[in-house]
């Protein structure tokens, strides 16, 4: 087997320095602790802070995973937009759930999320549409996106046919994209600590609407 760069033998492995994760330090609700990670995430100026791992699966059951952006959360979901018949969106047909992970190294964090996704609303995808930039909106409109294509210049072409397309009017919301809204059923913080003795805490979304939290192994 050819060991990795970063454990050669196991000689040279990161050692996670955190001062830990307790119980009392969590909030009952896994959005909320969610927000309290992801703000001291910006404060400290991780890159991408946003950018999550999205795992999907189609009817086959073969996984897939690829890195999208977090674009909005709240007590309904975390929200993610594509094109709808991307690979991922034709997997999200088939079998409308998902998980979802985080990684922020330099805080010996990770979160995990999992649950059914549904499609946002028409009205909140025209929302950010129209809030990127015109290149990015252009480009949803180039771009068939996961289909194999001959060449970058049948991409640049697509561009071009667009720009000129949309000249001299508003960009509309293609029929084919918009956003999904990952519902959570389970959430996962894990805290890096000493000793690969990580510690791990998962909210469970029960029957009566409440989260149950309970320690895992690391």
């Amino acid at each position: 087997m050819l060991e990795t760069p970063h454990d050669p033998g196991g000689s040279s492995r990161y050692e996670h320095a955190a001062h830990g994760l307790r119980r009392r330090d969590l909030d009952p609700d896994p959005i909320k602790q969610f927000a309290n990670w992801f703000t001291a995430a910006i404060e400290a100026g991780i890159r991408d802070v946003n950018a999550m791992s999205l795992a999907t699966a189609g009817r086959d059951a073969r996984p897939s995973v690829r890195v999208v952006l977090l674009k909005g959360f709240d007590q309904d979901g975390f929200v993610f937009f594509t094109n709808y018949e991307s690979e991922k969106g034709k997997q999200l047909e088939a079998n409308p759930y998902a998980a979802l992970a985080f990684y922020w190294i330099e805080l010996d964090r990770q979160i995990r999320i999992s649950g059914a996704v549904e499609k946002t609303s028409r009205e909140e995808s025209e929302r950010y549409f129209h809030s990127r930039p015109l290149g990015s909106q252009l480009g949803a409109w180039a771009s068939r996106q996961s289909e194999v294509v001959d060449g970058r210049r049948v991409l640049d072409a697509r561009m071009a046919e667009m720009t000129e397309r949309f000249a001299d009017k508003p960009i509309a919301l293609p029929p084919h994209w918009g956003g999904y809204c990952v519902k959570p059923e389970i959430m996962e913080f894990w805290q890096g600590r000493p000793n690969r003795l990580h510690d791990r805490f998962r909210y469970a979304l029960q029957a009566s609407g409440e989260w149950l939290i309970g320690r895992l192994a690391p």
